[in-house]
């Protein structure tokens, strides 16, 4: 009897021993569990930690490319129409020194140099600038600051027109004909110069600047017609102050008479052409800074892996 109760107890002890060791086994694994499932947690949030990093690096890269882009694609523009400006410098300067009179724009300049003996481009930066006066009475509101970067491109012109003229000073046809080619000359450059400023879309001179703001006063005005009111209206105030004080026409003869008509016409034809070829020439620069900012972004991608 004795035996069979040691038997049994010590049969007891290692049935107890046994479920104590099986329950230490579980609470073992649960712990196990929770700590993988810890670490599985904390790998997911390390993992979306770097996916948002990389987003945001990637936002980054692109805002800059974007930013790095437009001023690229801002100063080439610039760069066509700074182009434009000396091509039409030089054409004022040959209708000038032909002495059959200037393209409109041009005329009241003129005869302001006749009279005041100040160059040409100092003329050119005074009258420019009033009629950006004359535009902020007219748009009053709705004249937008920006409309007076006008002003240093009139500056910049008026400049290039002192230096044209400087080159240009041997340039003194005698005979009538002689006179006529010189002013033919004169009017392909500044027909060719405003193209380029066409094409360059960036910001224009005074004079077009004014057309734009009675279009804007009165919507119904086409900016063509708004365009040959202006022109008009030159015309004939230089007109006026020429006879005024120079007791006769000059700046404004025969030769104004041709730019007002032609300058428009070969504009207009040139423009089918100048128009496209700065549009690739843009397009192609930004496919270039495409493929650059591709590989920044690659670049950057790969840093953050």
């Amino acid at each position: 009897m004795v035996e069979n109760s040691e038997q049994t107890n010590t049969e007891n002890s290692a049935e107890d021993l046994k479920n104590a060791l099986n329950e230490s086994a579980a609470a073992n694994a649960v712990q196990n569990a929770e700590k993988d499932s810890e670490c599985d947690a904390s790998a997911a949030c390390s993992a979306e930690k770097t996916e948002g990093a990389t987003e945001k690096a990637e936002g980054a890269a692109r805002s800059k490319i974007d930013i790095k882009q437009k001023v690229i694609e801002y100063s080439m523009r610039t760069l066509v129409l700074v182009i434009g400006l000396v091509i039409m410098s030089f054409g004022v300067g040959l209708s000038i020194q032909a002495t059959l009179g200037t393209s409109p724009i041009s005329s009241i300049p003129t005869v302001l140099y006749y009279i005041t003996k100040l160059s040409v481009g100092t003329t050119t930066i005074i009258f420019n600038t009033l009629i950006v006066i004359l535009q902020i009475i007219i748009l009053r509101r709705r004249f937008r600051l920006i409309q007076l970067l006008q002003i240093p491109v009139c500056v910049v012109f008026g400049l290039l027109c002192d230096v044209s003229l400087s080159c240009l000073g041997a340039v003194t046809p005698q005979q009538y004909w002689a006179q006529w080619l010189i002013c033919i000359a004169g009017i392909l450059l500044v027909a060719i110069g405003v193209s380029f400023e066409v094409a360059a879309n960036v910001m224009t001179l005074a004079g077009e600047g004014l057309a734009l703001s009675v279009c804007k006063v009165a919507p119904k005005i086409k900016f063509g017609y708004a365009k040959v009111m202006c022109d008009c209206s030159f015309v004939i105030i230089a007109a006026a102050i020429s006879l005024i004080f120079l007791h006769g026409l000059q700046g404004v003869r025969e030769g104004t008479i041709a730019a007002a008509i032609f300058v428009g016409l070969i504009a207009k034809q040139l423009n089918k052409v100048t128009i496209p070829l700065a549009n690739k020439f843009f397009a192609l620069s930004s496919k270039h800074k495409n493929n650059e900012s591709g590989a920044a972004m690659q670049h950057s991608t790969a840093k953050g892996n």
